[in-house]
């Protein structure tokens, strides 16, 4: 029988994630001839080609109201329930892609079609239905929307804002006159959405394409089309295509690998693949030891710990703040940079409008460079965000494993706004990486058994976890101190220890839904008293070296005076630190040997 802490025997469930690879091998299947790495990106452009143009006549052609009155019903003409795959839904309402005129298109990419296509739309069945709720409630005279009159009409802030001004815009377009009457459908205030040039290979059979593992190793077999505009079967072929499976996955309990997603970027073709794998079960109901994670406007979060015990609830107040290693001031100025871009290409955009033909020529040219930096500086920003949530993922989860906790609670965003602080740090505060970072979070937690769960963000930093009552700030907007109970200091630590007494209030009563992670809907209060006892861990600080250990040094020779030590040059947080070269004045900077003096081996020559 296992007790409740242990995790060694602990169940398990298993669990979906994504990954990115690409291939370095590629075969025609029925030859075995080598194909080259850029003959196959061109014949997965021309699959991309047709998948995407088929798919935008297919969403336009169903861009209509009764489209959405049958996703919102979910049944066929006959009163059938649709089933959930996309594409069979597709065929029993008749929803079929239309190709160019002498195109030949095998049958299974059309299911990819139509699964992409049938995705979205269900997606926006439901933003549909808001707009309709909203626009009942919408006034055009003020160019406002009442507040909702029971709980079913709540919608998130930042959607509402967005129909707001879609509203306006549509009651400014009938210039003055009344707006129609009638039920307003997001097809009156939207149109189409743009569709990308993806191809799902899940929604495909075996007939068209079949992933196999060997090894390390992903072997995909796909059918790629050899023109652009294939007349028969016998202008697609099958190709085989080899992938290494990434290092981190080695040693993974991964019980099965799905079929990817193709992508092109500008490195070519890229898979993004899903695998399951077992990981511990996670019980948030039984949980005695909770982490509650701070959004923190000054770095990308905070964090703290409370406990259940037979007595209440205690902490030690005592919390870990997370350093970002420069990473979001890096950040911040590439943020900046986008903006400055964005300016200018709109400031010449509006004077192209009403130059003459051959200086509008020239200031195309410039919107064009502009755009071009704009898209790189926002790669840039991708890849360091990215690399940030998952260091901050990995700090959270053994920050919490060392305090042995059973969840992890942080802020939901859906309720989460900022305002207050300026318009420049409230759009960089919207801007940060939280909902990556809460993604990150949960796949890592996940690994080690723990349960990341969303409690209610408000008053969180604001009141005191033992009264309840407001916190003053005595030392600024970064400090929190409560008279009463005489508790406080970091205002994110004390928010942490707040949201972790929420998440053990409500663990009995969260709510799951499918593709979120459980919620606790009510903010419950009980106090919390300070331990006397460390209860939280102490985390650990690594010093971030600037420069890596040097070779050792070579021995001087005698009577020599050595040169003065030069540091080496400090490197970045951001790029990779390479080793010192080998020179003979060369040495750490955290430990530099002591050179030998030359005095006493002048004294000895003059003994001599």
């Amino acid at each position: 029988m296992s007790l409740p802490g242990d995790r060694s025997v602990s169940r398990t469930a298993e669990r979906q994630f994504a990954v990115t690879t690409r291939a370095h091998v590629a075969v025609d299947d029925a030859t075995g001839d080598a194909i080259g790495l850029d003959e196959v990106n061109t014949r997965v452009g021309w699959l991309l080609d047709l998948i995407a143009a088929a798919s935008t006549d297919l969403t336009a052609r169903l861009w209509q109201p009764v489209t959405f009155d049958v996703l919102a019903a979910g049944r066929d003409r006959q009163d059938r329930r649709l089933p959930a795959q996309g594409h069979v839904a597709a065929s029993r309402l008749g929803w079929n892609p239309h190709y160019p005129e002498g195109t030949y298109v095998p049958s299974r990419v059309s299911r990819v079609v139509t699964a992409q296509v049938v995705a979205t739309l269900r997606t926006l069945a439901f933003r549909d239905t808001a707009i309709t709720a909203l626009a009942q409630r919408f006034d055009p005279a003020t160019g406002r929307i009442a507040p909702p009159t029971s709980a079913a009409d709540c919608v998130p802030a930042g959607f509402a804002r967005g129909v707001r001004r879609q509203l306006v815009a549509r009651a400014h377009h009938t210039d003055g006159d009344a707006v129609p009457a009638g039920r307003v459908r997001i097809t009156d205030i939207q149109g189409p959405p743009q569709t990308s040039a993806i191809a799902r290979l899940s929604a495909a059979d075996r007939q068209f394409a079949q992933l196999t593992v060997t090894g390390r190793e992903l072997v995909l077999t796909v059918k790629l089309p050899t023109c652009p505009a294939p007349a028969g079967r016998a202008q697609w072929r099958s190709v085989r295509l080899t992938a290494t499976i990434p290092a981190h996955l080695h040693g993974r309990a991964i019980t099965g690998w799905h079929l990817p997603t193709l992508v092109l970027d500008h490195r070519g073709l890229l898979w993004r693949c899903a695998a399951t794998e077992l990981v511990p079960e996670c019980d948030p109901g039984s949980a005695t030891v909770a982490v509650g994670v701070d959004w923190s406007p000054s770095t990308l979060g905070a964090a703290a710990t409370a406990a259940e015990n037979p007595d209440g609830l205690s902490s030690d107040y005592r919390g870990f703040t997370y350093d970002d290693r420069g990473l979001g001031t890096k950040l911040a100025r590439l943020q900046t940079e986008g903006q400055l871009l964005h300016r200018k290409a709109a400031r010449l955009e509006k004077l192209a409008a009403t130059a003459p033909p051959e200086v509008r020529v020239r200031l195309e040219e410039k919107i064009a460079v502009l755009n071009e930096h704009r898209t790189a500086v926002g790669v840039k920003r991708g890849k360091i965000n990215r690399e940030l949530v998952f260091h901050f993922a990995r700090q959270v989860t053994n920050y919490a494993a060392a305090a042995g906790a059973q969840v992890i609670a942080v802020e939901d965003l859906t309720t989460l706004e900022t305002r207050g602080h300026g318009r420049v740090n409230n759009n960089r505060a919207a801007q940060s990486a939280r909902r990556k970072a809460t993604a990150a979070l949960a796949h890592t937690a996940a690994g080690v058994g723990i349960a990341v769960v969303t409690v209610p963000a408000r008053g969180s930093s604001a009141q005191c976890p033992g009264c309840d009552e407001p916190l003053t700030r005595p030392g600024g907007y970064h400090t929190a101190w409560c008279p009463g109970c005489r508790v406080g200091g970091n205002r994110d630590q004390i928010a942490g220890v707040n949201l972790a007494k929420r998440a053990l209030l409500g663990k009995n009563k969260a709510t799951r839904r499918r593709g979120q992670l459980p919620a606790i809907r009510v903010a419950e209060h009980a106090p919390v008293r300070k331990s006397r006892d460390k209860t939280s861990p102490t985390p650990s600080r690594p010093r971030h070296r600037r420069v890596r250990h040097s070779l050792p040094t070579v021995t001087l020779r005698a009577g020599v005076t050595p040169k003065q030590h030069v540091p080496a040059p400090q490197a970045s947080v951001w790029d990779t630190v390479k080793p010192t070269p080998p020179q003979s004045d060369a040495s750490s900077r955290d430990t530099r040997t002591s050179p030998t003096p030359a005095t006493p081996v002048a004294d000895s020559t003059r003994s001599t």
